[in-house]
């Protein structure tokens, strides 16, 4: 009796270790990679980083050639101060043919009125009231062309704008902190606009990527908390399942899991917060589940 008491108990105790396996993953570390772009075209004046440099945000890392934008903004400049000159002359003669206008008017109220009397001809009424109909049409033409140079204004000032962003384009700045890894030009070249100047990785927060069985997919929650353990760190790091894949597919050949490389898994993604910069891009893991 004794003996199938003390059985029951194992059994029991094993039982309990079952439902709390721990499952590893072996797997890399990888940064997010952004490719930082030339938005204009030209030579590259100064390059201020090289491969492997540490970056904060919005440090300056390449200079591109803005001799032809400069002179290009002096010209719109030049052609903006023409336009308000002419703007003035315009908005004097509206001035003018406004007062011509106020005279006409008045003057053809007087014809009318004496000829309402009978004291002045019908050719003198019609010649009043062409004068009063050529000072409209030359009020309206004035008004015209006054609202053209307004729109010609409007239209230089937005190419100004346009300039004077691509000027500001000329410096290009890290969009990201990380590590420079990858330098595709050097200062003295000529790039394409939206050609790739560096690659920089961000290392703030890594994400590695393992594969589960069907049969652990209940057991992993968005949000879970994960032991990730590094060799070289005595303490574990904490990650975090960012992403689980909706679709099964085969074990890739370079992954390394529990199960056969033939059964179906399922692609799930961890997040790291790296802010010490202990951990590195390219770095093998475990993930331990």
């Amino acid at each position: 009796m004794l003996r199938l008491f003390s059985i029951s108990v194992i059994l029991i105790l094993l039982s309990g270790c079952g439902n709390n396996k721990k499952y590893q993953y072996t797997s890399v570390l990888e940064g997010t990679a952004v490719r930082v772009p030339a938005l204009i075209g030209g030579q590259i004046m100064e390059l201020y980083v090289d491969s492997g440099d540490p970056v904060e945000k919005n440090q300056k890392i390449a200079m591109i050639d803005s001799t032809e934008l400069i002179f290009q903004r002096q010209q719109l400049q030049a052609t903006l101060l023409e336009l308000r000159i002419q703007q003035e002359i315009a908005a004097t003669n509206l001035e003018k043919v406004s007062a011509d206008l106020a005279y006409a008017k008045e003057k053809h109220d007087r014809v009318l009125q004496l000829y309402q009397k009978n004291s002045t001809s019908q050719q003198n009424l019609d010649d009043v009231d062409n004068q009063l109909q050529s000072v409209t049409s030359a009020q309206r033409t004035a008004r015209q062309n006054l609202q053209s140079l307004a729109a010609r204004q409007q239209q230089i000032q937005a190419q100004l704008h346009i300039v004077d962003k691509k000027i500001h384009d000329t410096v290009i700045f890290a969009p990201v902190a990380g590590i420079i890894t990858s330098k595709y030009c050097e200062s003295g070249e000529a790039v394409m606009p939206l050609s790739a100047i560096v690659e920089i990785i961000d290392i703030h927060k890594l994400q590695t990527r393992i594969y589960i069985s069907e049969k652990l997919l209940t057991q992993v929650k968005y949000g879970q908390s994960v032991t990730v353990l590094v060799d070289g760190i005595e303490k574990t790091l904490p990650g975090q399942v960012s992403w689980v894949s909706p679709k099964a597919e085969f074990t890739p050949k370079s992954i390394l899991t529990p199960e056969t490389r033939t059964s179906l898994v399922y692609a799930v993604e961890i997040s790291i917060d790296n802010p010490d910069g202990l951990l590195k891009h390219g770095m093998p893991v475990v993930i331990e589940l």
